[in-house]
């Protein structure tokens, strides 16, 4: 099956993921499902033309998208990828609760796959140009995470304790991979953006690979005792089989 080209290939594609997913009970298909909803918002204010430049906002999404179809694909297909993705992908085996497994999707498609992505649509360009639509991405994503946060409660009755122990607000959980993670991804594309088509680009990305790894790392194990007990005490209580899980948090 060739690449997509489209956002809506791109979501006919994580379509199939999750279908997999649930077909095999396999937590991979929670961040495909989380992604795909972000998606199809950033889809339909592209379709407004709510953005400064929404085709080559698209050819971005896009892009982005597809480096974590790639990932996917040759994982699957037991070839490389990179140690942050591999992570993620070999945890989705492992008894994290749900927030857990789609913050690990997260952490790596946006530190490590947008940073690559929006440096190398803006290779030959200003990547200032891009700036205003990259923020207002991060103010769309910050509208719908009262909406995932309702969802994932379905599934996650317990899920509340993690705002109690870090004493921040209800959205923190889902705003720290779809907001907060975007910010230091734009700082990671403006280090990737000058070093295109330069042997230190395949450099520097690694590096940033290893840094985005060690965040993978404190997701799956934080090391506050207290922490890792309550992550298990909240995974005892969530809905288990990924068929259910996903039908919940698509439910109206």
């Amino acid at each position: 099956m060739p690449r997509p080209t489209t956002i809506q290939q791109v979501l006919d594609e994580l379509d199939s993921i999750i279908s997999d997913s649930i077909a095999t009970n396999s937590r991979l298909g929670l961040f495909a499902y989380i992604y795909r909803r972000t998606t199809a918002e950033i889809a339909a204010e592209i379709v407004l033309g709510n953005f400064e430049d929404n085709q080559r906002l698209e050819l971005l999404d896009v892009d982005f998208a597809n480096l974590y179809l790639d990932a996917y694909k040759a994982y699957k297909n037991n070839q490389p990828v990179s140690a942050s993705w591999a992570f993620a992908f070999e945890h989705a085996k492992e008894p994290l609760n749900i927030v857990q497994h789609i913050m690990l999707g997260m952490n790596a498609h946006i530190n490590l796959d947008l940073a690559i992505a929006t440096a190398t649509t803006m290779s030959g360009k200003d990547i200032r140009d891009i700036e205003q639509d990259f923020n207002k991405v991060n103010a769309i994503l910050f509208q719908i995470t009262n909406e995932l946060q309702d969802r994932l409660s379905r599934v996650s009755p317990l899920l509340f304790v993690l705002d109690w122990l870090g004493k921040n607000t209800d959205e923190q959980i889902i705003d720290f991979s779809m907001r907060k993670a975007r910010e230091q991804s734009w700082n990671s594309a403006n280090l990737l953006w000058p070093l295109t088509g330069s042997s230190q680009f395949e450099t520097t990305k690694n590096g940033i690979d290893q840094l985005v790894l060690k965040l993978s790392q404190h997701i799956a194990a934080p090391k506050s005792r207290i922490i890792r007990f309550f992550l298990k005490v909240i995974q005892k209580f969530e809905t288990k089989e990924v068929s259910r899980i996903i039908s919940k948090l698509k439910a109206e």
